[in-house]
C-alpha cells in the first residue's frame, strides 16, 4: 500500500493507523491506546483513503493491496482542528494540566498546542462532566470537567485488568463516567491499579499522591527501574524532583508488565521519606530498649551475633528474609550473605508472595 506517497508493506489484519506509525507518518489520537481494541470515538485519526469519498477513521480501518492514503491533506488538517477547537470548547483546564497528573495526561494539551488552536475562540457552549471531588479514596483524583468521553478509562479497566469498575451512563453532554451505583471508587470493583489514570489523555483522571508535588522546586526526572514489590518484575519509571521521589507510573515498553502496575507498584513509595523512618542503627540493649549508635559499632555488632549463631548451631540456623521495600541490590546481597556465607538456600524474600 501507499501511504504519503511511501510505499510500505503491511501484514494481514493491520489497520491503516498501526502502519503509518511504523512508517512515522504522525496521525493524531485521543481515544487510541495500543494496548486497547480500536474504538474510532475521537475521529482525530481520520485520513483519505483514494477511491473513497468520505475520510475515514485509521484506527479502525484495515489496510488493504493497493490501498492509497494520505494522512495529512489540507481537509483533513482543517478537519482535525475544528474537531480539536469543539472538544476545547467544553473542556475547562485544557492547557493547565500538569504532567504529573499521569503518563497520558499532556496528550490533548500537545494537540491543542500542534494545530494552534485557542480553546474558546471560535465555539463555546455548555460544558459536559460534572466533578467528583467527594470521592475520598486516597489515589485517583476523578476532575471530569476535563472528561471528552474517549473511554479510554472504561476501557482499560474492562480489557486490561478485567475489573469493569466504571462505566459510562447518560449521553450527550450528560455522558458521565461513573462507578457502579454512582458509589465511590472504594465500594466498587476498583483495585487501584492506577491504569485509567495512566490512559487519560486530558488529567480528567489524576494521580492524587503524585500531583501533591506540583508546587515543590525542581524539575520532573523519571528513571526507569523494575518494581520490587513481587516477582513479576513490572517495569516502572520513578518520577522524582530534586532528591525526591514523588510518583510511579508505569513503563509502556515495559516487557513483563505493557503499562500495568498493581496498588502497590503504582502508589505505596511514601515510606521512603516517611517521618518515622529509620536514619541510624539502633542496638537493642539488657533491659529491652534501643540504643542509637554509628554504622561501624552496628555492623560490628551484628556480625558478631551472626558469628556466635554459627559457631553454636552451625550454618543452618540463619535463615535470611528480604524486604520489598529494599532496593535490588540490597536483595542481591542479602542472598549472595546467606548463599556463599553460609553455604545454603535458606532466603527468601516478602515480594515472593
Amino acid at each position: 500500500m501507499t501511504i504519503d506517497g511511501q510505499i510500505v508493506d503491511f501484514a494481514d489484519g493491520e489497520t491503516i493507523y498501526q502502519v503509518a506509525e511504523r512508517c512515522r507518518s504522525e496521525v493524531p489520537t485521543l481515544c487510541y491506546d495500543p494496548r486497547l481494541e480500536a474504538f474510532g470515538a475521537c475521529r482525530l485519526c481520520v485520513v483519505e483513503v483514494e477511491g473513497i469519498k468520505n475520510p475515514v477513521a485509521s484506527c479502525t480501518t484495515q489496510a488493504v493491496p493497493e490501498m492509497v492514503v494520505k494522512t495529512k491533506t489540507d481537509e483533513v488538517e482543517k478537519h482535525r482542528k475544528t474537531l480539536l477547537e469543539l472538544v476545547a470548547s467544553e473542556n475547562r483546564n485544557v492547557g493547565d494540566i500538569d504532567q504529573l497528573a499521569g503518563y497520558a495526561s499532556q496528550e490533548l494539551g500537545d494537540l491543542l498546542e500542534r494545530y494552534r488552536v485557542e480553546p474558546g475562540r471560535r465555539f463555546q457552549g455548555k460544558q459536559s462532566g460534572t466533578s467528583n471531588h467527594d470521592d475520598e479514596n486516597p489515589f485517583i483524583l476523578r476532575d471530569y470537567d476535563n472528561c471528552i468521553s474517549c473511554y479510554r478509562c472504561v476501557r482499560v479497566c474492562a480489557e486490561q485488568e478485567g475489573d469493569y469498575a466504571i462505566s459510562v451512563m447518560n449521553r450527550g453532554f450528560d455522558t458521565q463516567i461513573t462507578a457502579e451505583f454512582g458509589n465511590d471508587l472504594r465500594d466498587s470493583q476498583c483495585t487501584f491499579c492506577g491504569q485509567c489514570v495512566q490512559t487519560c489523555p486530558t488529567g480528567a483522571l489524576t494521580d492524587k499522591k503524585a500531583i501533591r508535588a506540583k508546587e515543590m522546586p525542581g524539575e520532573i526526572q523519571k528513571t526507569r527501574s523494575v518494581c520490587p514489590y513481587c516477582g513479576v518484575g513490572c517495569s516502572v519509571d520513578i518520577l522524582t524532583k530534586e532528591d525526591r521521589v514523588v510518583g510511579i507510573q508505569p513503563a509502556m515498553d515495559g516487557p513483563s508488565n505493557l503499562g500495568a502496575l498493581c496498588i502497590k507498584g503504582q502508589f505505596a513509595f511514601d515510606f521512603v521519606h516517611h517521618p518515622d523512618r529509620l536514619t541510624k542503627p539502633l542496638i537493642k540493649q539488657a533491659d529491652g530498649s534501643f540504643k542509637e549508635v554509628e554504622w561501624d559499632e552496628a555492623l560490628d555488632a551484628a556480625a558478631a551475633g551472626f558469628v556466635k549463631v554459627k559457631e553454636k548451631y552451625g550454618d543452618h540456623a540463619t535463615y535470611g528474609i528480604a524486604s520489598g521495600r529494599a532496593p535490588h541490590e540490597a536483595a542481591y546481597s542479602m542472598q549472595k550473605f546467606i548463599r556463599a556465607g553460609y553455604g545454603t538456600n535458606y532466603i527468601d524474600n516478602c515480594s515472593r508472595a
